[in-house]
């Protein structure tokens, strides 16, 4: 047993960093439902302190918690757990490896964090045998990590890809559903409060950039960084783009996507957020509103699809305090949960080699031979063509082409280059395809 597991009976001490939408209800939580947590952990859990910016703005936490000294009270040795809801990167670092180190257990909500500085917290946590938890940082309440790096652990993953930021999840339903702009979607996301007041992090891709490389850390052992994730928003999906994805049987979806895919005889990892054409058959297609899905492909499992509320100041609680009871009764018995494991560690392959398909639409004059010249710049760089549709407007026409797989880059250098073609006005729209369209 290790020295610094507890008596039998003994309490659990946690320390709460933030009292905002997730830490207030983990500290609710912790308040009203202590009997049955300690009951589901073989010891009462007791809060030893809370750490916020403006202690006079939090009524419901008891004001002997609060503290504005978080770094205190992440060092005081009689703290067994520290659950880190603040976000940032510092001083969120700083304080987190404080912990760790004196071999207090960590469970944080922060995907940011671990998507940049994730090898360094698990490098601290290693040293001091000290557990670092993480089920809320993607996708909410939606039992994922776990079930990733504990239930699968004996598989081998081939995918995992889904719908992880439910801001953008609203703001393209709405569009597909109501058939309103980005701008309006974006703004009812807003009055709802499923977007921010800045909403860059959601709608240019790093919060699911951030969950997609965390994925892809766990789900490949290996370690993938934010920095390492292709990375696009929705700011450009148009209504046009929308209705062209119902014309071919798909719906517009912002995707994380992490692969293990095959290079010159070894293997390497995929990792990439972009929107997609999806086709309805798809289960990911039916994820509607701010809900979260991920659908993971394994070997031996088959396909598996996690689903449910993905954001929201209850629900995130809710993962938290999984974590917290899972690392509370390995503090009790000694022991500790899975670490980092990198063991694989894969190249991660540039976006511009991985395989792509392309719905490209083009304004075009309307006149013989343009088909056969677009058609031919396509073959030119050695990409085939699966559809092709043409629609006459008066002097010009709309001309749609989806193509087969090729590799990305050379499928954007190919519509960089029709767009300089003569009978070419103007390339309106240029989107990835996944699965088989009908």
């Amino acid at each position: 047993m290790r020295p610094d597991a507890r008596e039998v009976g003994g309490p659990v001490r946690v320390a709460v960093l933030g009292a905002g939408v997730v830490g207030s209800q983990v500290v609710r939580l912790l308040l009203e439902h202590g009997n049955e947590l300690a009951a589901r952990i073989g010891a009462p859990l007791e809060l030893a302190g809370v750490a916020v910016r403006r202690p006079n703005r939090h009524p419901d936490v008891p004001a002997a918690l609060l503290t504005t000294d978080a770094a205190a009270l992440v060092a005081r040795p009689d703290v067994d757990v520290v659950v880190e809801v603040i976000g940032g990167l510092e001083p969120t670092r700083e304080l987190l490896l404080t912990a760790l180190r004196r071999g207090a257990a960590v469970v944080t909500a922060n995907k940011a964090l671990l998507a940049e500085h994730g090898p360094e917290l698990y490098e601290a946590a290693d040293a001091a045998g000290a557990d670092l938890y993480f089920e809320a940082a993607v996708a909410g309440a939606i039992p994922l990590i776990r079930p990733i790096r504990e239930s699968l652990a004996g598989d081998r993953i081939s995918r995992i890809m889904g719908i992880v930021n439910g801001t953008t999840n609203f703001i393209l339903s709405a569009m597909s559903q109501q058939g309103v702009g980005y701008g309006e979607a974006l703004a009812e996301a807003t009055r709802l409060g499923y977007a921010e007041a800045d909403p860059t992090a959601d709608v240019d891709g790093f919060d699911a950039a951030a969950k997609a490389a965390i994925l892809a850390s766990i789900g490949f052992h290996t370690r993938v960084g934010a920095d390492q994730v292709h990375r696009e928003g929705i700011a450009g999906v148009t209504a046009a783009d929308i209705r062209a994805a119902r014309e071919i049987g798909c719906v517009v979806k912002l995707l994380a996507i992490c692969e293990r895919v095959s290079v010159g005889g070894g293997e390497a990892v995929s990792a990439r957020v972009h929107p997609v054409m999806l086709p309805v058959a798809h289960p990911l297609a039916g994820v509607d509103g701010a809900y979260n899905a991920v659908y993971v492909e394994a070997e031996s499992a088959g396909r598996l699809m996690f689903y449910g509320p993905g954001a929201g100041g209850a629900p995130t609680a809710s993962a938290v305090l999984g974590d917290l009871v899972a690392v509370a009764r390995n503090r009790l018995v000694g022991g500790r949960g899975p670490g980092e494991s990198a063991h694989a560690d894969l190249p991660v392959q540039p976006m511009g080699e991985v395989p792509a398909r392309y719905h490209v639409s083009l304004d075009v004059d309307d006149r013989s031979g343009v088909l056969a010249a677009v058609a031919g710049a396509f073959a030119a760089a050695g990409v085939s063509i699966s559809d092709v549709r043409q629609m006459g407007r008066g002097t010009d026409a709309q001309l749609v082409a989806v193509t087969h797989t090729a590799p990305d880059a050379v499928l954007a250098t190919t519509v960089a280059q029709l767009g300089e073609l003569p009978a070419v006005h103007r390339v309106t729209s240029v989107m990835r395809v996944m699965g088989e369209l009908r």
